[in-house]
């Protein structure tokens, strides 16, 4: 009983709760930046490149002819697939943007903090030696 009720408090840490929070909304975030990325981003600079897929981006390592990532796969070819990496590259950025930017909109919201006022400065080292000394004299 004593291993259940140490897992339970485990488990209701604020820390655990809000990591598994965080986790869940991640996911969440992660297929509206993913969205975002494959239907509104990707055509546009499809269109800029040409009407090409970013995703149909590749070059033949075995010197075959292929019109798309598909006919090289059936194929058998040998093809290294540089646009699936452009996109991970552009998701990754897009994602750093976006976290930056919610970040930068929480760090506005939170309370500024006062500055504090100085701690009173004591008596400087000149100061002491001569108390040390007026002591002394009296004795």
């Amino acid at each position: 009983m004593a291993f259940l009720k140490d897992f339970k408090s485990f488990l209701m840490k604020g820390d655990i709760i809000a990591l598994a929070t965080a986790v869940i909304v991640g996911g969440a975030f992660n297929k509206i930046v993913g969205s975002l990325v494959k239907d509104v981003i990707m055509p546009v600079i499809g269109v800029i490149m040409g009407g090409k897929n970013v995703n149909n981006l590749f070059f033949s390592l075995d010197g075959g002819q292929y019109d798309t990532v598909e006919a090289a796969v059936e194929a058998g070819g040998a093809i290294m697939t540089y646009g699936n990496f452009l996109q991970a590259v552009i998701d990754f950025i897009i994602i750093g943007f976006v976290i930056f930017w919610l970040l930068k909109g929480y760090e506005k919201t939170k309370k500024k903090e006062e500055a504090k006022p100085a701690a009173p400065k004591g008596p400087t080292q000149e100061e002491l030696l001569i108390e040390i000394r007026d002591e002394l004299r009296k004795k």
